[in-house]
């Protein structure tokens, strides 16, 4: 029997804007410990071989920021803190139910269009 692969993914951002920048961002002092906060967790509970971490650059939502992706299914969560990454963890990796009231709101994470679709509207 191989090494399993994992079955979530989560993709938290790390992009960090220069002083100055008129965009916020996903991480400042005081969210820069919450992917070490995230990776400790699931070490804890003991699913780190099944659930990947994976820090990123800018996820393009830095407005609900900070933000993090958790694949399978494209749940954007926005607004974090440690407190709501432990409710996901709990909730969503663990318990299989998404924690609606951390999910970015529609019109900023809209239902995916493929890159064809988005072609033709850039060709308009």
């Amino acid at each position: 029997m191989g090494i399993p692969q994992p079955a979530f993914y989560i993709f938290k951002c790390e992009q960090s804007s220069p002083p100055g920048m008129p965009k916020p961002s996903c991480v400042n002092p005081q969210t820069k410990d919450l992917f070490q906060y995230l990776a400790q967790l699931l070490m804890q509970k003991g699913i780190m071989g099944t659930v990947q971490p994976i820090r990123t650059s800018c996820l393009n939502r830095c407005n609900a920021g900070p933000v993090m992706l958790v694949e399978p299914g494209h749940v954007m969560y926005a607004g974090l803190d440690k407190g709501k990454i432990e409710r996901i963890i709990d909730e969503h990796i663990i318990g299989g139910k998404v924690v609606e009231e951390y999910v970015i709101s529609e019109e900023l994470w809209d239902a995916p269009i493929s890159p064809a679709e988005m072609q033709a509207q850039v060709q308009r």
